[in-house]
């Protein structure tokens, strides 16, 4: 299957088709990691419950840190 990105806002998107969320038993809510080999994008679903809290605990210290910024870009 080959996609092509789609502009949304200013970043682009990769629609994934919901025959291949079924398949891989994720929906809009499940959490993502994506990483790269240099060459490959890999996206995977986060099924680790002791890795979502450690990045619910980072993305906390990040807004909390950068919490006057992240409000500047949001408006």
């Amino acid at each position: 299957m080959i996609k092509k990105m789609v502009q949304h806002g200013n970043s682009s998107a990769l629609i994934i088709d919901k025959p291949i969320m079924e398949l891989l038993h994720i929906d809009p809510e499940t959490p993502l990691e994506i990483a790269t080999d240099g060459q490959n994008i890999i996206i995977s679903p986060v099924r680790d419950p002791k890795r979502m809290d450690r990045l619910e605990k980072a993305l906390g210290k990040i807004n909390k840190k950068h919490e006057s910024i992240l409000r500047k870009l949001a408006r």
